[in-house]
């Protein structure tokens, strides 16, 4: 529950897919109940930080769901907040708890909307013949047609979308960004500890990951059609996938199955006269400091924080600016007490979504008091919320800042 007094809607199908094939809207004589189903998954690598999901939702290929979360079903035409989960495109849904939207739509008066995508093998599998990568970006592009069709019966203004994503979401977001089908479908985007470097990789590369996977998935389902085998099969051939990427790699945060590569011409054009808001967390390679790969040789955060998520942040931040659009950028310093994480990956998570239930047993929140939390987390919701009112950030207090960035700014 979320203990505000707002309305919540779903889960709601937004759209159908085949397994390995694009997604296909729903249309409006289909009135069959939403399944109510999240993405088949393996645990995430980040439970040691935020903790495991408190909520259990039935796992299957009928995943394409959303809640709304609007402050009154009315034609009041609110902002519309559309949110992205992260998870590495392996875990994670937007059912969760840990992403309800009671507290930004009760206090900010605007419409938020939660998505569900495909992750993994399901959503990101790049093979010839089998599936052309990208399922679940797809996915998100045909839940923003959902928003702007449907979105003004729950209350909300479909000419007025933010989008916001953090990690893997925030890398969607990005990609979104230079889609052409995209144009139109948001106006706003908040781009939360986007590790920039792995948005997307080559098509060949994803092919190489393709391939490694159908070897492992033979191992675990011998003769068996990766188009019909058992989730669960998909899952063990992803987990030995995932080891085996890890090695190739060397990288700790690149998943095995990501973005594959678009066509990003229409970026520059398509931002102009956006507003953009992006940021990181002060400590955010904290979380991924035990890793192989995660710091070198370096125990500390703050390099290799800077060299992933500040630098090509920055970078971004100027290609934006000088395609005209309107960009801000933040960075959170939070260190909650009792923690060893610092102010992590993820740690801005609670301060913007869920309730006290969801977060409890959260290592990265420490020994903090909710009411702590909460209070902080009130005044960075404001800056959301005044973010997709306006396109300029509400209130701004520590350990929170934020400026606006302009043309060869560092």
């Amino acid at each position: 529950m979320t203990g505000f007094a707002v309305v919540r809607s779903g889960p709601v199908r937004y759209a159908v897919a085949e397994r390995f094939a694009r997604p296909r809207p729903v249309h409006g004589h289909d009135a069959r109940p939403s399944s109510g189903e999240i993405c088949p998954q393996l645990p995430s690598r980040l439970e040691a930080v935020m903790g495991p999901p408190l909520d259990r939702h039935p796992q299957g290929e009928d995943c394409l769901n959303l809640t709304v979360t609007t402050p009154a079903r009315d034609t009041a035409a609110r902002p519309v907040m559309v949110w992205f989960h992260g998870g590495g495109f392996s875990s994670g849904a937007g059912l969760m708890d840990w992403y309800d939207g009671g507290a930004l739509a009760y206090e900010g008066d605007v419409v938020v909307v939660s998505v569900n995508y495909r992750l993994g093998a399901l959503g990101y599998l790049c093979l010839d013949g089998l599936a052309e990568g990208n399922l679940g970006l797809y996915d998100q592009l045909e839940a923003l047609r959902w928003v702007n069709t449907h979105i003004a019966g729950y209350g909300g203004d479909p000419a007025d979308v933010t989008v916001f994503g953090q990690s893997a979401g925030a890398l969607s977001i990005r990609l979104l960004m230079g889609l052409p089908e995209a144009r139109g479908l948001f106006h706003r985007a908040i781009l939360q500890s986007a590790p920039l470097a792995i948005t997307a990789r080559s098509r060949a590369d994803a092919a190489a990951v393709g391939r490694i996977f159908t070897e492992r998935l033979a191992v675990h389902a011998p003769g068996a059609d990766p188009r019909t085998v058992a989730p669960a099969a998909l899952l063990a051939a992803q987990r030995d996938t995932a080891l085996a990427h890890r090695e190739r790699s060397g990288s700790p945060l690149e998943p095995p199955f990501g973005p594959v590569e678009t066509a990003d011409a229409a970026l520059d054009t398509q931002v102009r006269g956006m507003d953009i808001m992006y940021g990181w967390n002060a400590d955010d390679m904290s979380a991924f400091l035990g890793e192989k790969g995660g710091a070198g040789e370096s125990s500390e955060p703050i390099g290799p924080t800077r060299q992933m998520y500040t630098e090509p942040l920055a970078a971004l931040g100027q290609r934006l600016v000088r395609a005209g659009a309107r960009v801000h950028a933040y960075r959170l310093a939070w260190r909650p007490a009792g923690s060893e994480f610092g102010a992590t990956h993820c740690v801005e998570l609670p301060l913007l979504l869920g309730f006290r239930a969801a977060w409890r047993h959260s290592s990265m929140l420490g020994d903090t008091p909710w009411d702590e939390v909460d209070a902080l987390g009130r005044a960075m919701r404001a800056t959301w919320t005044g973010f997709a009112r306006t396109g300029r950030p509400g209130t701004v207090a520590p350990p929170l800042t934020c400026r606006e960035i302009l043309a060869s700014q560092p």
